[in-house]
């Protein structure tokens, strides 16, 4: 198949990959840039998964401060080496990401550092809602867990849709940013003040 230069252009704008890998996922796809894009990304889930094990000591401190100094926020962001903590595309992601916490307030990183007690008030909460139901009890359970899924949408800055492209997670960004920069990333801690 013959894949036009313009499509390996878009398609690397679009997801940061190497020229070879763009026209091989292109290949792949048949010419199509959307599933291409899939394709990338399912790649990425696996170079992140092989990476998830090595230490990431280095990295920066990600900082926004919104135009009205009402708002700012800030997240520790590491890497594997020092190398890639001072490459653009690493500082950009910190800076992006602290964005993301100032205008998304998330109060855990994922759903494992909310506490049982606060899981348990919320299923509590959704049980007391459905009770007057005709549903069965497991159906109940499954929408209980369903509501959770989403409050955890809400409140853990992974399962938050990144406010730059709401087709994406946090969690998904970064491991499209691992299978990118080539380095275990992860969030250390984050923190948003606000007037």
């Amino acid at each position: 198949m013959d894949i036009k230069a313009g499509d390996v252009k878009e398609l690397r704008d679009k997801t940061g990959a190497g020229m070879m890998d763009a026209k091989q996922a292109l290949v792949e796809a048949n010419g199509s840039v959307d599933r291409a894009i899939e394709l990338l990304r399912k790649k990425g889930q696996k170079i992140a998964a092989k990476k998830s094990d090595r230490d990431a000591s280095e990295g920066l401190i990600g900082m926004y401060l919104h135009a009205n100094g009402r708002v700012a926020a800030m997240v520790s962001l590491n890497c594997e080496t020092d190398f890639v903590a001072r490459t653009d595309q690493f500082k950009e992601l910190a800076n992006n990401l602290a964005m993301q916490v100032a205008a998304m307030n998330p109060k855990y990183l994922s759903p494992d550092n909310v506490p049982e007690e606060e899981k348990n008030k919320e299923k509590d909460i959704y049980r007391e809602e459905m009770k007057d139901s005709d549903k069965p009890a497991n159906i109940i359970e499954k929408i209980i867990e369903g509501k959770l899924e989403k409050y955890y949408a809400g409140t853990c800055l992974l399962r938050q849709s990144y406010i730059k492209e709401d087709s994406l997670t946090i969690e998904k960004l970064l491991t499209a940013s691992i299978a990118k920069i080539g380095e275990n990333i992860k969030i250390n801690k984050f923190v948003r003040y606000s007037l």
